[in-house]
């Protein structure tokens, strides 16, 4: 099994206690992503802690999913793993970071990753997609977390 990794990183103007604090609701998983996912959080937890499941139902290209995320590191304001326990990748795990700089956050985002159905796949649809996703997503976050801003 081939394995990939995607990594981006965006700053944001606003303390890293504030940023976490966002990224720690799973609600707001639904801000971050395109429409055209048709995302929807099962059963969204009351508290996300290490172990914490998430399901989601999303489609993509079209085809219906579901996906299941475990959150296997928590650390608060730091960083924090979800993996994939159950969906359309091999192997999916994402780490979230959040760093102090310059007066705000860079949140940092690294996906190691691997697919079903060989380098094709991943050259001509996953890797275009998830350019496509993280790009939709840090332009949202700049618009929420915009100096402008007055609340979240």
């Amino acid at each position: 099994m081939k394995t990939h990794r995607f990594e981006t990183q965006v700053w944001l103007p606003h303390r890293r206690e504030q940023v976490f604090e966002f990224f720690a609701d799973p609600i707001n998983l639904n801000r971050l992503t395109p429409a055209w996912l048709h995302f929807e959080i099962l059963s969204p937890p009351a508290i996300v802690r290490q172990g914490t499941l998430l399901d989601y139902r999303l489609r993509l290209r079209g085809i219906p999913l579901r996906w299941q995320s475990e959150i296997e590191a928590y650390e608060p304001p730091r960083r924090f793993i979800d993996r994939q326990t159950r969906g359309p990748y091999s192997l999916w795990v994402h780490e979230h970071s959040f760093v102090e700089e310059n007066g705000g956050t860079v949140v940092g985002d690294r996906v190691d990753y691997a697919v079903r159905g060989g380098s094709l796949v991943q050259k001509f649809f996953v890797a275009p997609d998830l350019r496509q996703i993280f790009q939709y997503r840090q332009s949202v976050l700049q618009e929420i977390f915009a100096p402008a801003a007055a609340s979240l």
